[in-house]
């Protein structure tokens, strides 16, 4: 069984920062604005010989008719009946609230163990404050002062939380597993598309631009295949981006898009393909990621039996020399075509993987390098020998040749050409390379 901590709490008590203490890294964005987390958001910690994930939560507010509010309470509830350990975080500098006693009784229903964790006790006169926190009377009563900022106090909470995980728990139970990134502009459908994949509510959503702040990761098994799939922030121009919040929400869909493996770029069909849609392409390709394009909304674009090859051939000239690059038009609403867009992003991530044995790259391409070999370059001829994949981690493959120097960039794409003909490199971006032989 996982070994799974959940930190929850009312808003604004320093549940991200301790939930970024226990990962070790900033993965949860923290503000002093309340309401910063809304979604659930998951990491790996470790302590002692225990290896276990923790979940940050959005702060807990009753009886609000506040839209975020109200799903917020949705996802901390979800979050509660998945742990195994509950850590409630309280402020020692506000001390006991209404909003804490209202949430300690929302707790009280839960047979999991329970610790106070009284946070901002970064004084000798905080940690004996902590002490009116043992009014609230949850689990078996224990109340620990802590600094998450500083991490003073977080060992002996640890020492109590791993007693309740006999087994060591897996040190990172995503190595190896494929990442696959949801990106694209505020409002495109991103958060829509997860919770239509896991037929829950993973991800909280609402016709507000800007909902989903940060990158939400989620392990997923569909037809037999495992993978992770994260929800990023909505993406706009630099310019546009007015509050800090969005700037490191948008910081973490961009990190995101660095650590992931395949793409999926949300785009809106009824506003098109547009310069942002664009600088995203470029940025995945800069970042040697497979890439698929996802055009959302369809069941709101008036349309007739040549519309979606009009807008298709539309895209194709926009993207260039991109074109490899697969274009599926979908409906998160209807859930038309959203599994077969999942299912091409993680074909384009076996495509990113594969390796062509040599003698099938020679056996195939030098006898098309035969008829159109590499145009003579002041009378002197280049002949190309020998072709091999490297063993690196995205597809690039050496050209063994003679005078490497004299071939030019478009005998470079006629042999990426050939090399998606005869192989199958959909959604993956291509590196050639030339030595002498």
């Amino acid at each position: 069984m996982a070994n799974i901590v959940a930190i929850v709490g009312r808003p604004n008590v320093g549940k991200s920062t301790f939930f970024n203490r226990l990962v070790e890294e900033r993965k949860a964005i923290e503000d002093n604005v309340s309401g910063v987390t809304r979604d659930r958001h998951y990491g790996h910690a470790t302590w002692g010989d225990r290896f276990f994930s923790v979940i940050d939560t959005g702060g807990y507010v009753t009886g609000s008719e506040d839209v975020f509010e109200a799903e917020i309470r949705k996802q901390v509830k979800l979050a509660i009946e998945e742990a195994n350990v509950i850590l409630f975080v309280v402020d020692c500098h506000d001390g006991l609230t209404d909003l804490d006693r209202e949430f300690a009784q929302v707790l009280r229903s839960s047979k999991k163990p329970i610790y106070i964790v009284a946070n901002k006790a970064d004084t000798a006169t905080q940690v004996l404050n902590a002490a009116e926190f043992y009014e609230l009377g949850l689990g078996d009563n224990q109340v620990f002062p802590i600094a998450a900022i500083s991490g003073s106090g977080t060992g002996d909470l640890l020492d109590e939380v791993i007693k309740h995980f006999p087994d060591p728990g897996v040190e990172d139970p995503d190595e190896g597993i494929p990442k696959i990134a949801i990106l694209g502009r505020p409002n495109v459908g991103k958060s829509s598309f997860l919770n239509a994949l896991l037929g829950k509510e993973r991800a909280i959503v609402t016709d507000e631009a800007g909902t989903t702040r940060d990158a939400i990761h989620t392990r997923y098994k569909l037809y037999g295949k495992d993978f992770i799939i994260t929800d990023t922030a909505g993406i706009r121009k630099k310019a546009k981006v007015k509050e800090d919040i969005e700037f490191y929400s948008v910081m973490r869909s961009l990190r995101t898009l660095e650590d992931s493996d395949v793409l999926i770029i949300v785009v809106d069909a009824t506003r098109g393909f547009e310069s942002q849609d664009m600088n995203l392409v470029t940025l995945g390709i800069k970042n040697n990621k497979g890439i698929i394009i996802m055009v959302n909304k369809w069941d709101l674009v008036e349309k007739d039996h040549k519309t979606m090859d009009r807008i298709k051939k539309e895209m194709i000239e926009k993207l260039g020399e991109n074109k490899w690059i697969p274009i599926i038009f979908t409906s998160v609403e209807t859930k038309q075509r959203i599994f077969q867009a999942i299912e091409l992003a993680v074909k384009v991530f076996e495509s990113k993987t594969h390796k062509v044995p040599t003698s099938k790259l020679n056996e195939k391409l030098l006898p098309e390098i035969e008829k159109y070999p590499p145009p003579a370059w002041k009378g002197k001829y280049v002949k190309i020998k020998y072709i091999t994949q490297l063993p690196t981690k995205n597809p690039v493959f050496a050209f063994f040749c003679n005078l490497p120097q004299y071939i030019k960039e478009p005998y470079t794409r006629y042999l990426e050409n050939r090399l998606r003909e005869n192989f199958d490199f959909e959604g993956v971006p291509i590196k050639i390379t030339y030595k002498k032989k």
